[in-house]
């Protein structure tokens, strides 16, 4: 930033502490462990932080928003101030964990726009509908990772609403027909039944763009099967009977 008389602008410790976010005592702690030293000091002996330093504030708090400790961001800010390859890795790495952050956000969103439903139709969620949320909502987190959150996002955004909510339909009454064969005994090489678990995989596939984030959901159900029957229409019993019968028929292809 260039001031009118052509001078680039320099910065005292507490407009940079106000700018950040920051204490001016932790600025004064940045300075003493060097990791962030002022570039010049005035007359009187106060800090003045030129472009340069900001630019290297805003990669140490780039790296400690992504998890690293002090000595950590240190030792990454060992290269040149203005490397621009290292900039750019560093926005990279900052821009997919704020993306992995936003589809946590909008999971998040979606389970409490459930119990507001709740409570618009006068009904206060009981603590069961929030200790589902709460155990989805680590569920979640703990089997997918941050690239494959991002990824089950952006199948969402591509695909849409009207066709996310068409899927779920179709879905629900796939399940409503397989059920009936696993209550009727229908044999798994059943030409019928072998329809409609093609069909339940087509519904499936546009949802996931790598093999991958099916591998997690599947585990995810395998060990998590009875909570997340919980926000289903039908008993965790009918919903375990029926995957297997689906894995049943896909094996005897």
């Amino acid at each position: 930033m260039i001031e009118a008389n052509g001078a680039e602008r320099r910065w005292s410790i507490g407009e940079l502490a106000k700018a950040s976010g920051l204490t001016v005592r932790t600025l004064h702690h940045y300075d003493e462990i060097g990791l962030l030293s002022a570039g010049e000091r005035t007359a009187a002996g106060h800090r003045r932080y030129t472009g340069r330093d900001l630019r290297r504030l805003y990669r140490v708090r780039a790296l400690r928003a992504l998890g690293l400790s002090l000595e950590e961001v240190s030792h990454a800010l060992a290269g040149p101030a203005d490397d621009l390859a290292g900039m750019r890795d560093l926005l990279a790495a900052q821009l997919r964990d704020l993306d992995a952050h936003a589809v946590r956000i909008q999971v998040l969103k979606e389970r409490i726009h459930g119990l507001l439903g709740q409570i618009d139709a006068a009904s206060m969620p009981d603590p069961e509908d929030f200790m589902a949320t709460l155990e989805r909502m680590s569920m979640f987190e703990n089997y997918f990772t941050p690239e494959q959150q991002q990824e089950l996002a952006e199948r969402r955004e591509a695909l849409g609403p009207e066709a996310i909510e068409a899927a779920k339909r179709e879905w629900a009454g796939l399940v409503n027909e397989l059920l009936s064969h696993v209550a009727a005994g229908t044999p798994v090489d059943d030409p019928q039944a072998r329809t409609l678990v093609e069909r339940w995989d087509a519904v499936a596939q546009p949802f996931h763009r790598s093999e991958g984030t099916k591998v997690a959901a599947q585990r995810m159900w395998d060990e998590n099967s009875a909570a997340l029957s919980r926000a289903l229409p039908w008993t965790p019993e009918q919903m375990t009977g029926l995957v297997a019968y689906v894995n049943q028929v896909r094996e005897s292809r």
